[in-house]
């Protein structure tokens, strides 16, 4: 197995992190790429119920989905008044893979796609964190940083292959 590397999305509620994420894990597996992921929930959950996102991304192809929470981490375990777990606590939980995908952890050194769209209302990220390397975005968006249309996520998937040093072949 190779180096595992980490990307990060970012994006406020309702901006289709969920829905891209879950589309990008398919093409990561087709690509031959081991999947897991990391997703932070800012509340108490309760896991693997249907619909919710740690069921959908397990559903989608992870081989493995940590969520954490201020109460408890999942793969289960309970925390017990315990702090929460960091980004690199998280990361060492996991089995090896090629490929961990960050939902969450918006503060984390970690390279990561803007998630926006407009409609939602809340001002762009990308401004005030340094580590987002790009924008997918369902309209045009004032930046310097690549626009990936959010409709596609064939183009988004070969943007962070490449970004991440991944892409072989086409696939």
């Amino acid at each position: 197995m190779a180096v595992q590397r980490v990307f990060g999305f970012a994006g406020w509620s309702g901006s289709g992190k969920t829905t891209l994420i879950e589309q990008l894990i398919a093409r990561f597996n087709a690509h031959g790429l081991t999947v897991s992921l990391i997703k932070h929930a800012h509340h108490a959950f309760d896991i693997d119920q249907p619909g919710k996102d740690s069921f959908r991304h397990r559903e989608a192809g992870c081989r493995e989905v940590l969520v954490t929470s201020v109460a408890r981490w999942a793969l289960q375990h309970e925390l017990r008044g315990q702090p929460e777990l960091t980004l690199d606590a998280a990361l060492q939980h996991l089995s090896p893979c090629d490929l961990v995908l960050v939902e969450g952890f918006k503060a984390a050194a970690i390279a990561k796609l803007e998630v926006y769209r407009a409609e939602v209302g809340k001002p762009l990220l990308h401004p005030r964190d340094p580590e987002i390397v790009a924008v997918a975005s369902d309209a045009p968006v004032a930046t310097a940083l690549p626009v990936l249309p959010l409709g596609d996520p064939d183009v988004v998937a070969t943007f962070i292959l490449r970004y991440l040093g991944l892409a072989g072949t086409s696939n």
